[in-house]
């Protein structure tokens, strides 16, 4: 019996991990086991805890409670809290998703101890190194055993650093198969009342956006215009960190066409998707799951790692000034984004699993 450490931290590796609990359980069950290790980078019940019962995935054996903090103190802690979880107990292999402070510390403790490193979503790059999560990619990467790359931009970004191809694995992407996978129950789940409504779908989490009193006036401005435009809300879910620095600013009384809400869960998400006529985002996950779900969407950053919707005209980038981002919802507005057939088939997670047990 193959058994893995699962390390996630923060909402989207919740997500990714689901997919591969999901293939464990329906493929593989008797061949491999897991246990999961949540670093507690995201904490409270809105960011975590609905995530594993919602998306019916194993609570973790393991919780590190490390909480927010400057980035070195908490990948510290991670590091610290991952390796003693590592030497309790014997794991043939460590599975880490995505780029945040979890990845990195997941991976540099297991690759420290001499255990496989198995990379999901590796290759992504936005090749802008004053973002904490470019490091965290092309580290994880450079430590891993596995890398297993979403798209074919990835493998060769992993190339192209010189990591071997016996290293590299084309699996597609386990947020496709995700959305395969929930979008039947999204709709009966959610608790939104958006069934009949028109609206635009906005979060902005970015440090860079939140941390810069002038960019997020920005956006919260080019939001608000391109609702007055087209006399549509704009329903924006707002990340605590978002929160406090909108409040920061006087809060968004000027702003009447930005709906905000709390955290959606991840269903509640994935309907806002199937139902919003345009999204306008930071996060690099939700410019890609819009883009699964058949949404156009705009980039609220100078570059993103998803080269492969903006080439195709499903997103456009607009970073945080007002002209360009009412500009590019005007070029969006009613775009179908083709099938995203360059993700791969949604069988990723069986298919990661099953090279991991080769």
């Amino acid at each position: 019996m193959h058994k893995i450490l699962t390390i996630v931290g923060a909402r989207p590796q919740f997500i990714k991990a689901a997919a591969i609990s999901h293939a464990i359980k329906n493929f593989y069950p008797s061949e491999i086991t897991e246990d999961i290790l949540h670093t507690g980078q995201h904490y409270d019940d809105a960011m975590s805890g609905q995530f594993f019962t919602e998306l019916n995935i194993p609570q973790p054996r393991y919780n590190l409670g490390v909480g927010s903090g400057s980035h070195g103190a908490q990948t510290a802690a991670m590091l610290k809290g991952t390796e003693e979880v590592l030497l309790s107990e014997h794991y043939d292999g460590v599975l880490v998703y995505g780029d945040t402070n979890s990845t990195l510390a997941g991976a540099l403790a297991a690759a420290k101890l001499q255990l496989p490193v198995y990379h999901v979503e590796a290759g992504l790059r936005s090749f802008n190194r004053a973002m904490p999560e470019e490091l965290n990619r092309v580290l994880t990467d450079h430590a891993s055993s596995l890398l297993f790359a979403p798209t074919q931009t990835a493998v060769q970004n992993l190339r192209n650093e010189g990591i071997a191809d016996g290293k590299i694995v084309f699996s597609g992407d386990v947020m496709l198969d995700n959305v395969h996978y929930y979008s039947p129950v999204a709709l009966k789940k959610t608790k939104l009342k958006i069934q009949d409504s028109r609206f635009l779908l906005a979060t902005v989490h970015r440090d860079f956006n939140t941390d810069n009193p002038e960019r997020l006036k920005h956006i919260l401005s080019a939001l608000n215009n391109i609702g007055s435009q087209y006399n549509i809300p704009v329903l924006m879910p707002l990340h605590p960190r978002t929160r406090k620095a909108i409040d920061s600013l006087g809060g968004m009384e000027t702003c009447r066409h930005i709906v905000p809400t709390e955290p959606l869960s991840y269903l509640e998400t994935l309907h806002a998707l199937q139902k919003a006529e345009l999204v306008l985002t930071d996060s690099g996950g939700l410019q890609k799951e819009a883009y699964f779900c058949g949404r156009p969407c705009v980039i609220l950053r100078p570059e993103t790692e998803w080269k492969e919707i903006v080439a195709c005209g499903a997103a456009a980038l607009a970073d945080a000034v007002p002209e360009r981002i009412v500009e590019a919802a005007k070029l969006l507005w009613n775009t179908t984004p083709t099938a995203p057939t360059q993700f791969g088939d949604g069988h990723a997670a069986e298919k990661i699993i099953k090279i991991i047990l080769t």
